[in-house]
């Protein structure tokens, strides 16, 4: 069985059981993705966003946003932006009042993910010009479209900001909107 390589090459096809007629039988253990959740979470523990690359139950989702918060916020400063969560890793970075935060495999590189976090935030603060909470609340749908310009599928899709900001307004005139 060969592992598929392409934009989605976090899914090995070989953990992917094709039953009769061709449909693909995904669940949580079968399902691969370098990224597992992002939040957004201000410091009452508010979530401004959430993105799930791994299929979750409701009440199991607001669980795992409360336990993030608890484990993100009483964390000391010293420590670093790292944490083993669960059978996973919290990587999360403080940016003003809002925490954000990538839960990944315990494999991955944390760094790396900070450096995601990073130019997420980058990209947020070039698009609406120095990002606030409040452009997150409003514009809830343009920062999806901008995640999903950066990432796909729990996996980095775009590296650079100016491609990235490139769709993200190509899209904003395909749609006739511009930017408040």
């Amino acid at each position: 069985c060969q592992a598929w390589q392409g934009p989605l090459s976090g899914f090995d096809s070989c953990r992917r059981r094709i039953l009769q007629g061709g449909v693909l039988d995904v669940d949580k253990t079968d399902f691969i993705a370098m990224i597992r959740f992002m939040l957004l979470q201000n410091r009452q523990g508010k979530t401004r966003l959430s993105k799930w690359y791994v299929p979750y139950d409701d009440s199991e989702k607001q669980s795992i946003q409360v336990e993030c918060h608890k484990v993100v916020t009483q964390r000391e400063a010293k420590f670093t932006n790292f944490v083993e969560w669960r059978t996973h890793k919290l990587v999360y970075r403080r940016y003003a009042g809002l925490f954000f935060t990538l839960c990944v495999d315990v494999n991955d590189n944390e760094l790396g993910c900070l450096e995601a976090i990073h130019l997420f935030v980058e990209v947020l603060d070039q698009y609406f010009g120095n990002v606030c909470e409040l452009d997150l609340v409003f514009n809830f749908h343009k920062v999806f479209v901008i995640l999903d310009e950066y990432f796909l599928a729990g996996e980095v899709m775009e590296t650079s900001k100016t491609q990235i900001l490139n769709r993200v307004h190509e899209i904003d005139l395909l749609l006739g909107q511009t930017k408040d």
